[in-house]
């Protein structure tokens, strides 16, 4: 293993930690449980199966817990901002029931872990809070305090925290958690290998086929034969559920300063409303970094991700008095359309495909959580969770917000294809990327700072949409479902497993 570098633009968490040196898939292997993908959900499933007594491969395109799993705020918790209120109306006291017990589960089985194989990740117990800044969204948070303490949950309602300004009022569960991501992946990475069992990275699966058995087919031709199959890459590669149409790709951006440890606010914090904050800190090396993240939005429809993360690095030396922005970097998650994680068979048809998707930002205890319930699935063990989370139940496309996301899609399928029409590579700048036409082809071009053009198709290798200009990240995304590639091509994000074509 070396020692990564550290850069301001890479996620603190990778660029703490060292690289994994996990050998590429270079010829077949039989096992029990194939798992696509290497983070939280991949790493965990593998874990508990090989307890169990199964033989388990992960199979994972970049390194361990490079994806959404190292670029998260890692809060451990069941208070998902303002959830449960409307989890209430919506499904009833059962299932809103199950929801909250089944992420306070999870919760607990990471503690279990962190435990049991003395895993040094920066675990610390914290109290979580979701924060009203005005008396605007007083009402929401009353709201959801009584409905947590209905369904069993830690909560109580507060006025005053260790934030070092004022709130109108916020909803607290006590005792939740925070660590170091991948810290604890590779940890438990550590322990897969051996007695039949792998991990495996630079693999990039492009598809799986048939049940009896699955045979999960990699880039490079090698054929990974299984009884089962977890499909964890956050966005499926697997269409065949379409789960990029019952959910939508959303990101959002954090920085990281370090603070003086008399200012650490004592917790984790989110504030209510689409305009949020989210607000916790991480020890390392005896000082105190505080994480700050916001400013989502879907992704491929801003242009302006430089001035987001200034947003964030304003209201840091505002509201903390920071002085400069140590490291910063953005992440992706699905959002399903009901609030709801898409767990469990890939469609009503396969017996032996699985699939976890749709953790709508709260990936820590869900992504836990769904590895519990797919190994029971697995193991054939009877779990309350299965019917709540069922990845085939019935979708609801009829939702304002659903309507609005897949409208979108068809806006951007049509009305990109006009982009650069009147535009070549010539006309690009440097430092600028840019959807231009060359012969009638749409082109994504993108000059350095060095002056040389880097040109690829612009149309995306997942279902044809046209990619747009990510300037902060130097990356094409795609605005219909989430699929982002670096400036020459190579998949960043799934749903799309094909690099873009170079053009010439």
């Amino acid at each position: 293993m070396s020692q990564s570098l550290p850069d301001r633009s890479h996620s603190f968490w990778i660029a703490s930690t060292l690289d994994s040196s996990y050998p590429t898939l270079t010829q077949d292997v039989s096992v029990d449980v194939a798992i696509v993908g290497a983070g939280l959900v991949g790493i965990t499933a593998a874990k508990l199966l090989k307890r169990a007594g199964k033989t388990v491969a992960v199979l994972e395109a970049q390194k361990v817990a490079t994806g959404v799993s190292g670029h998260t705020t890692a809060k451990i918790t069941s208070l998902h901002q303002l959830v449960y209120a409307d989890l209430l109306k919506k499904l009833g006291e059962e299932k809103a029931r199950l929801y909250g017990l089944s992420n306070q589960a999870a919760l607990e089985q990471v503690a279990t872990f962190v435990q049991e194989e003395q895993i040094d990740c920066d675990f610390e117990r914290k109290d979580s809070y979701t924060f009203a800044p005005s008396a605007q969204d007083l009402d929401k948070i009353e709201a959801e305090v009584d409905a947590a303490i209905r369904l069993g949950l830690p909560a109580s309602f507060v006025k005053e925290t260790k934030l070092p300004f004022e709130i109108a009022g916020a909803v607290k569960f006590a005792n939740q958690a925070q660590f170091h991501p991948r810290k604890y992946i590779l940890n438990l990475a550590g322990t897969i290998p051996g007695d039949g069992s792998y991990v495996f990275e630079s693999t990039r699966i492009k598809t799986v086929e048939g049940e009896n058995p699955c045979r999960i087919i990699a880039e490079n031709k090698c054929v990974v034969t299984a009884r089962d199959v977890i499909i964890a890459t956050n966005a499926p590669i697997l269409d065949r559920g379409l789960f990029f149409a019952k959910a939508y790709a959303k990101r959002s951006y954090l920085i990281g300063a370090w603070i003086d440890p008399a200012k650490d606010p004592q917790g984790m914090y989110i504030g209510a409303g689409g305009d949020y904050r989210s607000i916790r800190t991480t020890p390392h090396e005896g000082k105190t970094l505080l994480l700050i993240g916001g400013e989502g939005h879907k992704v491929g429809e801003a242009s302006d991700t430089e001035e987001r993360y200034e947003r964030l690095a304003e209201y840091a030396r505002s509201k903390f008095g920071v002085e400069e922005v140590a490291y910063r970097w953005s992440t992706q998650d699905m959002v399903s359309f009901d609030r709801l994680p898409y767990i469990g068979k890939l469609t009503p048809i396969n017996n032996h495909t699985y699939v976890a998707t749709g953790f709508s930002l709260w990936g820590m205890s869900k992504s836990t959580m769904a590895a519990m319930l797919l190994s029971d699935m697995i193991l054939g063990i009877d779990n309350p969770w299965i019917e709540l989370y069922d990845a085939t139940r019935p979708t609801p496309f009829v939702t304002q917000e659903s309507i609005k996301q897949n409208l979108d899609v068809g806006i951007h399928w049509v009305g990109d294809r006009l982009k650069g029409l009147l535009d070549s590579p010539e006309n690009v700048r440097q430092g600028e990327g840019k959807v231009v036409s060359v012969n009638g082809k749409k082109i994504a071009a993108y000059r350095d700072q060095m002056g040389t053009l880097h040109q690829v198709s612009a149309v995306c290798t997942h279902l044809g949409c046209i990619v747009a200009w990510n300037a902060a990240e130097q990356s094409w995304d795609c605005p219909c479902h989430g699929g982002r590639f670096s400036y020459e091509g190579e998949v960043l994000h799934g749903p799309p497993v094909s690099n873009l074509k170079k053009h010439q």
